[in-house]
């Protein structure tokens, strides 16, 4: 099996960051645990710069957002990413007030930083609670959608 820089993350997520330790190691004890745990040199590497990127992200201050309903235009590269049920997705988290615009180019954002060729709904569902745990003021918005993704639940998304 491939891993891939979101399969660090997941794992890091699922071992560190969610979860109720006093400790979190450093980074170098962090890249031996994940390169003992089978994952790759620069996949690893890729995971941090990633995350290195969601903490240091460009203020989206400069950008201006609509406060009325508008639809989000997506260019030629996110379009061919992000597939009909992702958009979908992030329409109808937003449209349910768990995303702001800002958030959801946060989300984009990262997706697009992962450099990934085949984003599914389930890597989406991932990237968004990782970035919604990234934002302290969705504190809320990130329980929600934490049950979703570590339940499985199946919502359809119209």
């Amino acid at each position: 099996m491939k891993e891939n820089a979101l399969d660090v993350l997941m794992y890091l997520f699922k071992n560190y960051i969610d979860g109720e330790l006093e400790y979190v190691p450093d980074r170098e004890s962090l890249h031996v645990e994940l390169q003992e745990a089978g994952f790759e040199h620069t996949e690893i590497n890729s995971a941090f710069n990633w995350l290195d990127g969601l903490a240091n992200g460009e203020p989206l201050s400069d950008l201006r957002f609509p406060k009325t309903n508008s639809i989000r235009v997506y260019n030629a590269t996110e379009m061919s990413l992000l597939d009909t049920e992702c958009r979908g997705f992030l329409v109808y988290l937003e449209n349910a007030g768990i995303l702001s615009p800002e958030v959801r180019e946060i989300i984009i954002d990262r997706i697009l930083a992962l450099d990934d060729t085949e984003i599914d709904i389930e890597k989406l569902k991932w990237v968004t609670i990782m970035v919604l745990f990234n934002q302290p003021e969705q504190s809320s918005h990130y329980s929600w959608l934490e049950d979703l993704v570590f339940d499985r639940a199946c919502h359809t998304v119209h």
